[in-house]
């Protein structure tokens, strides 16, 4: 990022916001919290909209007021669709990888009981398409922001490609902690990949679209082979 287009304000502005996000996103609105009171279903949808809330919306209005030219400053964290030739090879390229990621996921039983977060979505597939739909939207989106964007792209230049790299993969990886450990060391990886694609490409969009395929995908595939047992365990 083009340091000019940032004299100070708006990251002055946006780290110590992140801090709160993120305190409140661990604490007050964490999905086990929500979940008091709530189905299942409810506190994780309530709990992707305040992600997408906390994580994509107000930072962007964070950047709306505070940069001297918001379009630049955003083109820099990568909303945009950036070296498109670059992106669309490196897509073509991960669509098996992330499909065979899936599917291999979705035989671990760690995994199974992890995903789909919300197990009630399985009930019908109107249900489940409407869950992965809000996943993909109020979740993958505002995260690859978050990971890819706003603690990797706009911190390169100030501490150089490596050091952004292997922090934006700390804080994502400490970000699945609680979740099952073959997830944890796959987060770790993906955090070293999917920030070399946003670096390479220019855009966190191929990201988005890589990320989600994994995570929907394997809720997919656990669909297939689980939804009647996780129905009938709704309904009891």
């Amino acid at each position: 990022m083009d340091i000019s287009l940032d004299p100070g304000g708006t990251r002055a502005l946006l780290y110590p916001y992140l801090a709160v996000a993120f305190t409140l996103m661990v604490t007050v609105f964490h999905h086990r919290r929500l979940r008091r009171g709530r189905s299942e279903l409810r506190a994780f949808l309530l709990y992707f909209a305040l992600f997408f809330l906390f994580f994509l919306v107000l930072p962007l209005a964070l950047i709306l007021v505070s940069a001297a030219d918001p379009a630049a400053f955003l083109h820099s964290l990568g909303l945009t669709g950036g070296r498109t030739g670059r992106g669309l090879l490196l897509t073509a390229i991960a669509v098996p990888l992330c499909l065979a990621a899936a599917f291999i996921g979705s035989h671990d039983p760690a995994l199974r009981e992890q995903y789909p977060f919300a197990k009630a979505a399985c009930r019908t597939p109107a249900i489940f398409v409407a869950y992965e739909t809000a996943y993909l939207f109020l979740y993958y989106l505002p995260w690859e922001f978050l990971y890819r964007g706003l603690l990797f792209l706009m911190l390169v230049p100030a501490l150089g490609l490596l050091p952004a790299l292997a922090l934006q993969t700390i804080i994502s990886t400490i970000h699945h902690f609680g979740h099952p450990e073959s997830e944890i060391w796959a987060a770790c990886g993906a955090g070293f990949i999917f920030g070399l694609v946003a670096w390479f490409s220019g855009s966190i969009l191929y990201t988005v679209f890589m990320h989600a395929m994994v995570g929907i995908g394997n809720d997919v595939f656990l669909y297939r082979r689980c939804h009647r047992t996780w129905v009938l365990e709704d309904a009891r």
